[in-house]
């Protein structure tokens, strides 16, 4: 099969013209050319008053060897590379223990399906309820201002990314095609086959419960076990020399022997995938205590900024806004300071709302959230700005703290109550303190609170976001418009901590048997990219567990 790169047609392109730019990009006729199908399709709208499509194709014609020797030197046509996803290992039948997966998030949720496809029967504990009785707790939340600290947009089944826009695109190196391999099943779920060729494939809130739920399904079919409601409290290890717990390191070399729920119950098993997410603070503080090798990472900080839909499609597509192939428009922004500091867009979503997405008591939290249909009237993004350890000095779980205490500012900022303070833009940049809110009207469920945010932030933070607002203004128009709506705050953009792991066998470089993953480790960002990893995460365990074994 070949591959064909850079096709370009005009937006408005039939099926006809597509198969007859392949005809003349190939020099054949019609019946020389058996098959073709989309590998992936995207845009260019530089010109947003004259968008073209992009298309990479998959090519099947009578005469593939001889088009490959004819094509050599054109880097538009080549062999298809296999996407195919292979298995690395397949369970022994005396294999001992079973492998656990704490969380079951995008990552964990990869972990234990590739464990279970190779027949390894995982164990997947999540601390959380199951999705659908999750998403009955976290909209009850919104609507009533009740939180259940254990099932909420953080903890619970589908991770952080359930309530999110479901994107389903990444930039981090995917060699081996683990991405087509998440998408695949993603498909096989049901989720919508389109994801498998747009080049910003997204799924939305509800269409992820039902894909995670029949995930789940097949893991149990395979043999594998799910436990909801299971929060993990302590893990165990082999005593070694130079052990040492307390510290948030240890100069020995230990390995996992077990783990304690908080019902008590303990669970034998010598390999742990650690999935947890970027909000299980709880965790990170056991996980530093019991001596695991972990380091503070930068990370950001900032609001979430609303504009009506219609002024972002108008900005990006131009007469073409509202065309359905293109969608709701998205953009992705970043600007860097006089201060030092950069500023950029974060998980954008178009056609969505602003959540309320606490997982503590007392603390108040915002994200982003599109359904598939991204039919809201606003458009919202994270404007964030990137801090660093020393930004926040103190230890290693000090970037924690530094969360909580802008977390506790704008719970109090918003009357105490979990509805979220809010400011204009135009009262931002000018300093002056809001009332009303003008023609964007905040989506943010429980409610909003009218203030100043220059109280939010450290103040390098206010003065670079105070300046990169205008600056986007160059490339979106209505960017800075006194009307879009600033909602506060913005910190759980990426995990705090790292938990330090060896390149080659991704186990703890001091606990064996530990397996970091996705993003509360510090390896993803984002549904895919989460997924990717616990693909990985999976054939490493499989491979450890196989050596183990003889």
């Amino acid at each position: 099969m070949l591959r064909l790169t850079n096709i370009k047609l005009d937006l408005n392109h039939n099926s006809e013209e597509l198969k007859q730019a392949i005809l003349d990009k190939l020099t054949i006729n019609e019946d020389q050319l058996q098959n073709f199908t989309v590998f992936k399709r995207g845009y260019d709208a530089r010109n947003k008053n004259n968008i073209s499509l992009i298309y990479t194709l998959e090519i099947e014609t009578i005469e593939n060897e001889m088009l490959i020797n004819k094509f050599s030197k054109d880097p538009q046509v080549s062999r298809s590379p296999d996407t195919s996803y292979h298995f690395v290992a397949q369970a022994p039948e005396t294999v001992k223990q079973r492998p656990v997966v704490i969380g079951m998030g995008p990552c964990g949720l990869f972990v234990g399906l590739v464990l279970a496809q190779m027949g390894f029967k995982p164990i997947i504990l999540e601390r959380g309820k199951e999705v659908r009785q999750r998403t009955k707790d976290t909209f009850g939340f919104w609507r009533k201002k009740i939180l259940n600290t254990e099932s909420n947009v953080q903890f619970g089944e589908g991770g952080a990314g359930t309530f999110s826009d479901g994107k389903l695109f990444s930039q981090v190196k995917d060699p081996k095609h683990y991405g087509r391999k998440v998408l695949n099943e993603f498909v096989e779920a049901g989720a919508p086959e389109e994801i498998l060729y747009v080049s910003k494939p997204h799924i939305g809130t509800f269409k992820l419960v039902t894909m995670v739920e029949q995930m789940r399904a097949t893991i149990h079919e395979l043999g594998g076990e799910v436990r909801f409601e299971q929060r993990v409290d302590d893990i165990h290890f082999a005593d070694s020399e130079g052990d040492s717990e307390g510290d948030g390191e240890s100069s020995g070399i230990r390995q996992v022997t077990g783990l304690t729920l908080a019902n008590g119950e303990k669970i034998e098993t010598n390999c742990i995938a650690l999935a947890i997410g970027h909000s299980a603070r709880d965790t990170f503080e056991m996980i530093y205590n019991k001596g695991v090798s972990i380091k503070a990472k930068p990370f950001s900080v900032g609001f979430r900024i609303e504009h009506e839909q219609a002024v972002i499609d108008a900005a990006r597509f131009g007469k073409n806004a509202g065309h359905p192939i293109l969608g709701s428009a998205d953009y992705k922004l970043v600007h860097h300071c006089k201060n030092g500091r950069s500023v950029y867009s974060f998980c954008m979503c178009p056609g969505g709302t602003v959540v309320a997405a606490a997982s503590e008591e007392g603390r108040l939290v915002t994200n982003g959230m599109s359904q598939y249909s991204r039919h809201e009237r606003n458009a919202n993004s994270a404007i964030v700005v990137g801090i660093s350890p020393e930004d926040y000095p103190g230890g290693v779980l000090a970037g924690i703290e530094f969360q909580r205490r802008l977390e506790e500012k704008a719970f109090k900022l918003g009357g105490s109550s979990y509805d979220a303070p809010v400011q204009l833009v135009g009262d931002f940049l000018a300093g002056r303190k809001t009332g009303e809110h003008g023609e964007v009207t905040p989506s943010y469920k429980p409610g909003v609170t009218y203030c100043d945010l220059s109280e939010m932030l450290p103040d390098y933070a206010i003065e670079a976001i105070r300046e990169a607002i205008p600056a986007f203004e160059k490339k979106i128009k209505g960017f800075s418009m006194k009307d879009a709506i600033l909602t506060a705050v913005e910190t759980r953009t990426s995990s705090p901590i790292q938990i330090s792991r060896d390149k080659e066998t991704l186990q703890s470089v001091n606990t064996k048997g530990l397996f970091p993953a996705g993003e509360g480790a510090g390896y993803a960002g984002g549904i895919l990219s989460a997924g990717i990893d616990g693909i990985k995460i999976a054939e490493a365990m499989a491979l450890a567990m196989v050596e183990g074994d003889k």
